[in-house]
């Protein structure tokens, strides 16, 4: 257990703001998580690549740190595999490839931790954490103990899970089950993967993945930023086709025969965001769904910008756009995060 004071939060937010963070502590055992007693319920980070730090923040803060990964079974047809919570995901990603396992290719270069992946039931291409998990580690405050809940109790919806909801602030997850194949089926359907060979092996995958990322998104080392900002809205099929009548080519991903998915990126980009610039913060020039801190930007011109994007969105679409990225206050989240 190591503990730090008066700390600059640059080092743990990929969005690099100037904030200072009271007290942060990294543990690295169970038996560390036993031994620590914060004042007040702590505040859980990860990689910080999902989180931003609008304001100093006096809340103890809480790293589990812990890496190791075993494997804990392997037949024929699948390998299961047992991961700390503070390894980092895309390095798991790509020694499940290196390895030949099937399954978690298109989440490759995901900023992040394993034990954040649940969290927000990480996503991309066609392929969700939680098609993939087998099970969640998690050590409860008040008692002291490890609970294993399975992938089916962990209410995984789209970027939402049990530890956004009715287990937020009760704990921290330690470990996570992954179950992945010694053959796959790939999953294709996302426009760049759509123009690999009929059967692409693994690799070409994880490398096209990897390309489009690159391509599309700026790395948090060169340019600060959280990734995705906003999630995608769910909209109902009526009102997709009257938002249809009006914008005939707004694009939308059934979900069942009720709801829709509608892709933000295209909502921005409609509206004018792709390089849009509010002070030191503005919407990525080759994708206005990442929001970027150009080196000098300030919580105040972050939050100023969001709320222009989800006016402006609001009041062309009728749709109200939600946050992904977390962003914390001295009192809490903003957005209900």
């Amino acid at each position: 257990m190591h503990t730090l004071s008066q700390v600059s939060a640059k080092t743990y937010s990929t969005f690099r703001f100037q904030q200072t963070l009271s007290e942060l502590t990294e543990l690295s055992s169970i038996q560390d998580l036993e031994l620590y007693n914060p004042m007040a319920t702590p505040i859980i980070l990860g990689e910080g690549s999902n989180t931003i730090f609008l304001q100093n923040i006096e809340k103890p803060i809480c790293r589990y740190i812990a890496a190791e990964k075993q494997l804990l079974s392997l037949d024929s047809n699948y390998a299961a595999l047992h991961v700390e919570a503070g390894h980092n995901w895309h390095e798991l990603v790509s020694w499940c490839v290196d390895n030949g396992w099937w399954g978690i290719e298109n989440l490759a270069l995901i900023p992040g931790s394993v034990g954040a992946a649940p969290v927000q039931n990480i996503g991309a291409y066609g392929v969700e954490l939680a098609d993939r998990c087998l099970y969640v580690d998690f050590f409860h405050w008040h008692s002291k103990k490890v609970q294993r809940i399975t992938g089916a109790r962990c209410n995984f919806t789209y970027r939402d899970s049990i530890f956004k909801q009715a287990l937020a602030g009760k704990g921290i997850i330690v470990a996570v089950g992954i179950l992945v194949q010694r053959e796959g089926v790939p999953v294709l359907t996302y426009s760049g993967l759509d123009n690999l060979t009929e059967n692409p092996n693994l690799a070409e995958i994880y490398t096209s993945v990897i390309n489009i990322r690159q391509t599309k998104l700026p790395s948090p080392t060169k340019l600060a930023n959280c990734g995705s900002f906003f999630k995608n809205p769910i909209i109902s099929a009526e009102q997709y086709t009257n938002l249809q009548k009006c914008f005939p080519t707004i694009p939308g991903y059934t979900i069942d025969d009720n709801l829709i998915k509608v892709p933000t990126a295209w909502l921005l980009e409609q509206q004018g965001f792709k390089g849009f610039k509010q002070g030191d913060v503005g919407c990525y020039e080759k994708q206005p769904l990442v929001l970027v801190n150009f080196g000098d930007g300030t919580a105040d011109q972050l939050i100023a910008l969001i709320s222009l994007i989800i006016e402006t969105i609001d009041s062309h679409y009728n749709i109200r756009l939600e946050p992904e990225v977390r962003l914390l206050t001295k009192e809490g989240s903003l957005y209900g995060e």
